[in-house]
């Protein structure tokens, strides 16, 4: 593995984007932060504690990995979101890369009635993207490489990490045989 961000730099990554998010909505006006689950709970935890403002939270699952390094077909379970209607929402997940996911949970976000949504991520790919979406705040810009830790994971492993980490072909071999075990 190659690390990529360390645990300093990400922290401090972290505290940006807590700034830039405060700077926008201020210390007064409340806000309804949801995780994508599972990959942002690291970033959601560390990011909430940062930001002044009145907080609502909750969380909504979507998966698109399923165990490869390749996005395939989003699925979204809304079961646990919690009522967003007439509600300024943030929706904060750990990585834009094809765009899919936030681009539908915006969508989605927005057909619930909220007042505004605007979205944050801990990383933006530079690779093509599927969608014209953009995330509105940003930790950190990263080559198009398969990335883990800091709630990252591949075949759910590596979650824990808590440094951002390049995985290698012969790691990704390595994971993929150990969880045919």
């Amino acid at each position: 593995m190659r690390i990529l961000l360390d645990e300093n730099q990400l922290q401090a990554g972290v505290e940006r984007l807590a700034t830039e998010i405060d700077r926008f909505y201020g210390a007064q006006r409340p806000l309804t932060v949801i995780a994508v689950m599972t990959g942002s709970l690291v970033l959601f935890a560390d990011l909430i504690r940062r930001l002044s403002m009145p907080q609502r939270v909750g969380v909504i699952q979507a998966s698109s990995y399923r165990g490869g390094t390749e996005s395939g077909k989003l699925e979204v379970n809304a079961n646990m979101l919690i009522d967003v209607k007439d509600r300024e929402v943030l929706l904060v997940d750990d990585i834009f890369d094809t765009g899919r996911t936030l681009d539908r949970l915006s969508g989605m976000i927005k057909e619930l009635g909220a007042k505004s949504t605007k979205t944050a991520v801990l990383l933006h790919k530079h690779r093509e993207h599927a969608v014209s979406l953009r995330p509105d705040f940003v930790a950190f810009e990263i080559p198009d490489e398969f990335v883990v830790g800091y709630g990252l994971d591949y075949m759910d492993m590596y979650r824990n990490l808590p440094y951002l980490a390049v995985l290698e072909t012969h790691e990704i071999e390595a994971t993929e045989h150990k969880s045919k075990q």
